[in-house]
């Protein structure tokens, strides 16, 4: 399989303006720019993008995971926390956190951060990054 994402930009990096848009069209020309992505202000930036990203492939993985060993979440919130730090060759993302929570009938604890563990390891979206990966998992 393979997809696309694009993006597009004018300006400086501080005054311009770019829109970024997905294959699929879920984003289509979302605004992005210095502001949304340092300073808080209203749009998207890609480190957001690859904490949805991470967060949603961890979450599919985990459902395969879970129906290898005959379980079937009810509901499972994954969030992924991306860190961009300064480092002396500019910026990078050093860690993401994927905190889980998750109702799934007929499962202990143990097992549970056995498989959530197996996810984290197998999903493509982690094996990309060279980041630091944590996992904090919780069964409801």
């Amino acid at each position: 399989m393979k997809t696309h994402g694009s993006a597009v930009w004018s300006g400086g990096i501080k005054d311009g303006k770019g829109a970024i848009s997905s294959a699929s069209g879920a984003l289509q020309a979302y605004p992005y720019g210095f502001a949304s992505r340092f300073e808080g202000k209203p749009g998207t930036n890609p480190e957001e993008l690859i904490g949805a990203a991470h967060a949603g492939c961890f979450t599919m993985a985990l459902s395969l995971i879970l129906g290898e060993a005959g379980l079937t979440a009810e509901k499972m919130d994954t969030k992924a926390e991306v860190t961009l730090e300064k480092q002396e060759d500019g910026y990078a993302i050093t860690a993401v956190h994927l905190t889980l929570q998750a109702k799934i009938p007929g499962a202990d604890d143990a097992k549970f951060q056995e498989l959530a563990a197996k996810a984290k390891a197998g999903c493509p979206v982690s094996k990309l990054l060279k980041a630091d990966i944590s996992l904090t998992a919780t069964l409801l």
